[in-house]
């Protein structure tokens, strides 16, 4: 059933039916993915997730923190002393959001009058509804998506054409935050074509400052260093809604340039956009510079991508280990 009224200005709320849970990877049709199948030309691949545990330390947000492995048990333990096989077994704490990750739908809604009665309610993409359909456990103590899921991301496998679009190339380690004008320069000078259900991937040079940088690196230079995007430039928002790529990929922290004085929209304007009111997954620090610097070296643009999320029920975030072949 339809849960709103009326939609946002500017998203695509009830497009791909009442129900919808997987956005804009709708874009992603049977002859999408053979097309971007046909980028597979030497057979190379490239694995574009970072460690699991960079950043060091809990340098980007105090709340996240890198995984924590544990035993579940051991060789020694119950058994006996003459056993011919030797057993391990671990677990992991981590949080799902600390280094190479996907934004479920999940992960940011809004405050939006949805009913048309002059109220606003907690709702998130296609006007799923805080406190029903995403809501704290009986504990209180976390997220629990029962709609917009991290596994809704999962169940489209996250498989089309990636097309890099190098800002590293053209800004190296400087902090810029990138508007429309600026992103088409860069995407005309290097020849990157967007097509409808692309995945568009930011190569900033963040996270190979991260690996370089390991243990030594700031907060000053993580959060002052490489190119983001502006998520106030309106025009870059609009051209976002209409390419219609299925889901955008940076190699820095959160896409977005980070706006402390948020209105509407908030702070992070393109999360808004992208994950509230276009249901557009975003993956954030994601290893890309092996790949940008062989397709630069090869004068290409375009690549196969592989890279679904932990189907995890529930979830709002996930590590992610993509696979680009080239």
């Amino acid at each position: 059933m339809q849960r709103w009224q009326q939609r946002p200005v500017g998203s695509n709320w009830g497009d791909f039916g009442a129900d919808d849970q997987h956005g804009t990877l709708n874009f992603i049709t049977r002859e999408v993915r053979l097309a971007a199948a046909a980028e597979i030309r030497e057979g190379l691949a490239f694995l574009l997730s970072m460690p699991l545990d960079y950043p060091r330390g809990s340098v980007v947000t105090e709340s996240r923190h890198p995984p924590r492995l544990g035993k579940t048990f051991l060789y020694d333990e119950g058994m006996t002393k003459d056993s011919y096989h030797i057993f391990c077994d671990d677990k992991v704490e981590m949080c799902l959001q600390y280094s190479t990750q996907w934004d479920a739908l999940s992960h940011i809604g809004a405050r939006f009058d949805a009913d048309g009665d002059g109220v606003a309610e907690h709702v998130y993409y296609n006007g799923y509804r805080g406190g029903e359909h995403i809501c704290a456990d009986a504990g209180g103590d976390r997220p629990q998506a029962r709609a917009l899921g991290i596994e809704r991301l999962a169940e489209t496998c996250v498989q089309g054409r990636g097309v890099m679009v190098d800002l590293h190339a053209r800004y190296g380690d400087t902090r810029v935050v990138v508007g429309f004008d600026a992103l088409r320069e860069v995407m005309d000078a290097q020849g990157a074509v967007i097509e409808p259900g692309d995945i568009l991937c930011l190569h900033t040079g963040l996270a190979g400052l991260i690996l370089d940088r390991g243990d030594a690196l700031t907060p000053d230079e993580l959060h002052g260093s490489c190119a983001t995007l502006d998520g106030s430039d309106t025009r870059l928002l609009d051209w976002i809604e209409q390419s219609r790529i299925a889901a955008i990929i940076s190699d820095n922290i959160a896409v977005e340039q980070f706006d402390p004085t948020g209105a509407d929209g908030g702070r992070l304007p393109l999360h808004d956009k992208c994950l509230f009111r276009l249901g557009l997954p975003l993956g954030e620090l994601w290893h890309l510079r092996d790949l940008a610097a062989w397709l630069r070296a090869n004068r290409r643009t375009r690549f196969f991508l592989t890279a679904p999320p932990l189907r995890l029920p529930g979830a709002v975030g996930s590590p992610a280990s993509g696979v680009a072949t080239v």
